[in-house]
């Protein structure tokens, strides 16, 4: 990668390319999307089942909406896929564009979307097209926001530009989780589930129209534009990805496991369980979720630097740690009342924050530039697939079968399995990339 690094450090000292400008646009539009997708899963644990299913089965309406919730990371490969062929055909920059598009129009669409008592089943098909929607964008999304901000990263600095990306989510997950618990207290609970719910879904268009105005004011990265000048951009990027690259893409996916786990069921399934199960007052345990939130922001930081310092592989695997023993401790601190509820969450979330920085570097290097989008998004939305698609829900279902504690094996097993994948990776930190 040393050409692409040269030519990224030209890059950021040019006239019009700085690096606060490259921060932003790699940083906005994360945040931008996933809190277009964490305002679901928030939605999930709170009104989608009773708004969108049938109140003749209340017993079933929690698990249907985290399935609908699971629709989406089925959707995000195929964005992948997609998005990946044209990020490594045409550019970086135009598919981000597209992406966001692609995102904000499927969020706003669910905030006016009819429920159950007046658009009968057509509801939920309608429901789970537009969360298909949003899994599409976000598909496409992650990986260039990375390529962004990697490929105009100096050398030896390439976790530290790669954690902007990966702070997004962080900031994304407090704004949904803020507005909601702004919205409850505001307006009541009833006036919330009634129609208020909504209001985090339609001001997505007014993010999305922010972010795109950044995002089109940023230059294609040295990295895609070395490859328009050499004519080395691959015909079909997807099929040059599968063929010659397989292997790191499966290991991609499984080293991210744990991060997807462990997000989803400390926060999605946790919601429901502590509203439903543990009794916690909506508002007291979204305000325990932002306050969580800002220890997964403030470990997503240390976690790049030490990864550019001591490399990827040793950070992941101690996280990867740390996330099995939040698993093995999960039953009895969420047994031990509001604040071990409270310290369960930022553990977890801190964990997160610990597993996620890093890969905002390594998936990336993991592949030539020529198909960097298409492997990286690949590598990350499959990771998704078998990590958090059906995690609320598998963990409903080990609740209900043996308790909180098979909740935390779970974590566990998807630890150990990210573990084992980062045994048999290779140090990328000073990779050459061509």
């Amino acid at each position: 990668m040393t050409g692409e690094t040269g030519a990224a450090t030209a890059a950021i000292g040019a006239p019009g390319v700085g690096v606060g400008r490259i921060v932003l646009a790699s940083l906005i539009g994360t945040a931008i999307e996933f809190y277009d997708f964490y305002i679901y899963g928030t939605a999930a644990a709170l009104v989608i089942g009773q708004t969108f299913f049938p109140q003749s089965a209340p017993r079933t309406q929690a698990l249907n909406a985290f399935l609908t919730f699971g629709v989406a990371f089925v959707a995000r490969p195929v964005g992948a896929f997609l998005f990946g062929h044209f990020g490594d055909r045409i550019g970086r920059k135009a598919t981000l564009v597209a992406t966001m598009v692609v995102m904000g129009l499927s969020t706003t669409l669910i905030g006016v979307l009819p429920g159950y008592s007046t658009a009968g089943a057509l509801a939920p098909w309608l429901l789970c097209l537009l969360r298909f929607g949003q899994g599409v964008g976000l598909g496409g999304e992650w990986g260039g926001a990375a390529l962004l901000a990697t490929e105009n990263a100096p050398r030896g600095q390439r976790a530290w530009f790669g954690m902007f990306p990966q702070l997004g989510p962080p900031i994304g997950f407090l704004m949904a989780n803020g507005l909601f618990l702004l919205l409850i207290l505001g307006l009541g609970e009833q006036s919330f589930v009634a129609w208020a719910w909504r209001v985090p879904f339609l001001l997505s268009a007014a993010l999305v129209a922010i972010g795109l105005y950044v995002r089109v004011t940023v230059a294609e990265t040295p990295a895609f534009r070395a490859l328009v000048e050499t004519r080395q951009r691959a015909q079909v990027p997807l099929v040059e990805a599968i063929r010659d690259h397989w292997r790191p893409m499966i290991q991609g996916s499984l080293a991210i496991v744990v991060c997807y786990a462990l997000f989803y069921v400390s926060t999605v399934f946790a919601l429901g369980y502590g509203v439903t199960t543990l009794h916690i007052a909506r508002t007291d345990f979204l305000a325990m979720l932002c306050v969580a939130a800002l220890f997964m922001a403030a470990a997503t930081p240390v976690s790049a630097a030490l990864a550019d310092r001591f490399g990827r592989r040793p950070v992941l695997l101690v996280a990867a740690i740390a996330a099995a023993a939040v698993g093995l401790a999960m039953p009895t601190l969420l047994g031990g009342g509001t604040i071990g509820v409270l310290a369960f969450l930022s553990l977890a979330l801190a964990a997160m924050g610990l597993t996620f920085a890093p890969l905002g570097a390594l998936l990336p290097e993991l592949f030539p530039a020529r198909v960097r989008y298409t492997g990286a998004s690949s590598a990350y939305n499959l990771g998704g697939i078998l990590g958090a698609s059906l995690a609320p829900a598998v963990a409903q279902l080990l609740l209900a079968r043996g308790g909180v504690a098979w909740v935390g094996y779970y974590i566990v097993a998807a630890a150990a399995v990210s573990f084992a994948s980062l045994l048999s990776l290779r140090e990328t930190r000073e990779a050459a990339q061509a």
